[in-house]
């Protein structure tokens, strides 16, 4: 019985909208993490009489048809790139961005990828580094004999050196990278994400210039996960998926009602 088939589907497709609800409360308190949502598409019909099609000799035409839906089928998790709440730390060295861009970070392969996370510390060398010990582009050193050490809106970063107590020296800048579209993005862990064809190109830039994020010192951006929702979500996905499950066991047992009349 073709029900069987089309209720697994959609069992199939509320145990994935599951996974990507659990994901999002999982990390509702990792920092610049953007939220994930399941779409879904139904799947290819059977046509047993198409809409249009000739109903008589006389030219009458079917004003519906009869189309049975083969059940449904994920076709993204497209992430929401919104703006997440800032929150105070305190921290010279952790910053947030408010608007569009991402921080620029070099791998060890040579490579680049991007993130919203500025957890950022300093490394024995006294580069500004990811948690991963991955420096922020571009690469800006401190001086071991540095202090007051400040981060404006722009993105430059200034310290006080000895000698010049009242004056601040700016030791670098950092950029910031825009996307087209930054949904096309591809996560790989640890707050990361590299650009695909999908993405754009990236375009790299500076903080607080027109269509560029403003930075913040001594903040993070928080996780852009609405908890209430995101329960709501979970509760209709269960219950979707309990509704799926009845409709096979309504299925089973008028097949083997059916057995036992032809027995």
């Amino acid at each position: 019985m073709q029900a069987l088939h089309t209720a697994a589907t959609g069992m199939a497709a509320q145990e994935l909208n599951v996974q990507v609800i659990s994901n999002n409360i999982a990390n509702l308190r990792t920092t610049g993490y953007k939220k994930q949502t399941a779409s879904f598409q139904d799947l290819i019909y059977e046509h047993v009489r198409r809409v249009g099609a000739q109903a008589s000799d006389q030219g009458t035409i079917l004003p519906v048809g009869i189309d049975i839906g083969g059940g449904v089928k994920t076709v993204g998790t497209p992430r929401s790139m919104t703006q997440g709440t800032l929150s105070q730390t305190g921290n010279d060295l952790d910053l947030a961005l408010t608007g569009e861009g991402f921080f620029k970070i070099l791998m060890p392969d040579g490579t680049y990828q991007y993130t919203r996370d500025g957890t950022f510390q300093m490394d024995n060398t006294g580069r500004i580094v990811t948690a991963q010990g991955n420096p922020v582009q571009p690469t800006i050193t401190i001086p071991n004999n540095a202090s007051g050490l400040t981060v404006n809106a722009q993105g430059q970063v200034s310290v006080t050196l000895p000698g010049s107590t009242n004056t601040s020296t700016i030791i670098g800048q950092i950029g910031l990278t825009r996307f087209i579209n930054k949904a096309g993005l591809q996560p790989v862990g640890s707050n990361l994400f590299t650009d695909t064809p999908s993405s754009g190109a990236p375009q790299d830039g500076l903080a607080n210039a027109e269509g560029y994020a403003g930075i913040t010192q001594g903040s993070l951006e928080q996780a852009n996960v609405d908890v209430v929702s995101e329960m709501s979500d979970l509760i209709a996905a269960q219950r979707a998926y309990e509704m799926n499950a009845k409709v096979i066991t309504a299925a089973d047992q008028m097949m083997q009602s059916t057995t036992a009349l032809f027995r």
